[in-house]
C-alpha cells in the first residue's frame, strides 16, 4: 500500500513555496521522493530555505521567481519552465494573498491584485501546464482552496471571490479531464498559522472566537498540509477527481 504514496521520481513545480503552506507541501512531496521545482514572487534564485531543506533530503530543487499579478509574465513563466525542466508531473498552484478592507470601502487595487494572484494566475498555469498533461496522458494539479470557498468571511470580498473561483475551477477542470488522465482537486486549509492569519491570531477577541469553534481546539500547522498534498500528488488518489479536501480541524462540520 505505501507504495502508492511513493513520487520518486516525480517533479512537482510549487507556487508559494518560499514559506507556510507552500514551504511545508514542497517538502511534504520531497520527503515522498519528488524533486522540486519551486516559484514565488520573491524567491531567492539559490541558497533559499526551501531549496536548503530539500537538497537535504537528496532531492534536487530548482528555483523561479514569478510576479502573478502580471499576466503576461505568468504565461511566460509556464513556457520557459516547460521549456527548461520539462513538464511536471504535479503543479500545485498555492500562491496566494489576502487584503483585508471592508467591501464598500475595497479599492480597486485590491480586488484585481487579490483576484489576478489567486484566481487568474492559477487558471493561466493549469491551462497551459495542463495542455501538455493531457498530451502525455497523465498529471496532477492541486489547488489550495479555502474555507472562504464555501463561506463569505468578513472584509476581504476579493479573497473570498477568488477561493470561491477556485472551487468551480476545480470541478469543472476535473470535468473536462479525469478521463484523459489529469486529476485535479483542491486542498481547503482551515485556520492555519501562518502569515495570512496573523491579524487574526494577535487580535485577542476574534482568535478566542475560531478556537471556541474548532473541534480539534487549535490553530493548524502548515505541516498538517504534507500528507494531503501527498496523496492528492500520488496514485492513491488515482480515482478522486474534483475533490475539495477539506483541512479544518474539524471548523466545516461544527
Amino acid at each position: 500500500m505505501m507504495t502508492s504514496f511513493d513520487l520518486t521520481g516525480k517533479t512537482a513545480l510549487v507556487t508559494g513555496c518560499k514559506r507556510g503552506i507552500g514551504f511545508a507541501m514542497a517538502m511534504g512531496l520531497a520527503e515522498a521522493g519528488a524533486n522540486i521545482i519551486g516559484v514565488s514572487a520573491n524567491l531567492e534564485k539559490s541558497g533559499s530555505d526551501i531549496e536548503k531543506a530539500v537538497t537535504a533530503l537528496g532531492r534536487s530543487f530548482v528555483a523561479y521567481q514569478c510576479d502573478f499579478t502580471d499576466r503576461a509574465a505568468v504565461k511566460n513563466f509556464a513556457a520557459q519552465v516547460m521549456a527548461e525542466q520539462g513538464v511536471p508531473d504535479i503543479l500545485v498552484n498555492n500562491a496566494g494573498t489576502i487584503k483585508r478592507q471592508p467591501a464598500a470601502e475595497h479599492s480597486d487595487e485590491f480586488w484585481f491584485e487579490v483576484i489576478d494572484v489567486n484566481l487568474n494566475a492559477q487558471f493561466l498555469l493549469s491551462r497551459d501546464i495542463g495542455a501538455k498533461m493531457i498530451e502525455r496522458g497523465s498529471g496532477k494539479i492541486i489547488f489550495t482552496a479555502s474555507l472562504l470557498t464555501f463561506q463569505g468571511g468578513l472584509t476581504v470580498p476579493g479573497y473570498a471571490a477568488s477561493k470561491g473561483g477556485i472551487g468551480q475551477l476545480t470541478k469543472a477542470l476535473a470535468n473536462e479531464w479525469a478521463g484523459r488522465g489529469v486529476n485535479v482537486n483542491a486542498i481547503a486549509p482551515g485556520y492555519i498559522s501562518t502569515d495570512n492569519t496573523e491579524a487574526l491570531r494577535e487580535d485577542p477577541t476574534r482568535s478566542q472566537q475560531i478556537l471556541a469553534r474548532i473541534p480539534a481546539g487549535r490553530w493548524g500547522q502548515p505541516d498538517d498540509f504534507k500528507g494531503p498534498v501527498v496523496f492528492l500528488a500520488s496514485d492513491a488518489s488515482r480515482y478522486v477527481h474534483g475533490e475539495i479536501l477539506v483541512v479544518d480541524g474539524g471548523w466545516m462540520g461544527r
